[in-house]
């Protein structure tokens, strides 16, 4: 399947989207308190209190909306940065970068259900603009919007093992109404990566945990 996202405004995609499974593990540390042994590097030693919220926390929160990644980790102290250095940056391969509407990327599936790359880019476009992203490129994540009853968050989804449509629904979830000025998007350019098992721990560090519905608004 192929697809424009220059044009998505003519496919009326609904406020929030519903990918068909997020992740089923935790990962990370107590916020603002290391708990895993100082000599390990390993994203998978840690857990993070108050990333993911639900009940009357949900849309509350330092982490209720994904800027950036800078952004995202800026409440960590310190100490942290120092123990786990290799929490605190994106891994070698991957690049993000945040775009306005329409993208002006042409996305294609890898197979079928499960992952897209850039097959190529609108002339003109705002994605042949910017000049960071290339054909041939993988969607690692994407911003989305989760909203639950009255509350929402918009949160960076894994999307390595989404399928096209939800892919598309992500994006477009996205909107103004939301807060949103943007869509932020990370990708992976394969002939630069150096250790796929360390961007495995980067994309399981942002699954949240359990079986978390996100849902259509």
């Amino acid at each position: 399947m192929k697809l424009s996202l220059g044009l998505l405004s003519c496919f009326g995609l609904a406020a929030g989207f519903s990918p068909n499974s997020i992740g089923k593990q935790m990962n990370t540390i107590v916020l603002g308190k290391s708990t895993a042994s100082s000599s390990s590097t390993e994203l998978n030693q840690f857990k993070v209190s108050g990333m993911w919220n639900n009940g009357n926390s949900y849309g509350k929160g330092q982490f209720r909306f994904y800027k950036s990644f800078d952004s995202w980790m800026s409440p960590f102290p310190e100490e942290d940065r120092e123990d786990f250095p290799e929490l605190f940056k994106i891994p070698k391969g991957v690049y993000e970068c945040s775009m306005v509407k329409p993208l002006g990327i042409m996305f294609e599936e890898i197979e079928i259900g499960k992952g897209v790359y850039v097959q190529d880019l609108v002339e003109g476009g705002n994605a042949e603009s910017m000049g960071a992203i290339q054909p041939g490129d993988i969607l690692l994540a994407v911003t989305a919007i989760k909203v639950v009853g009255a509350k929402w968050e918009r949160r960076l989804i894994p999307a390595k093992d989404l399928s096209f449509d939800t892919v598309v629904g992500a994006i477009g979830s996205n909107e103004v109404k939301w807060g949103c000025e943007d869509v932020v998007l990370q990708f992976l350019r394969p002939n630069e990566v150096e250790d796929m098992t360390k961007i495995d721990e980067y994309l399981a560090f942002f699954n949240p945990p359990g079986d978390s519905a996100w849902r259509t608004a």
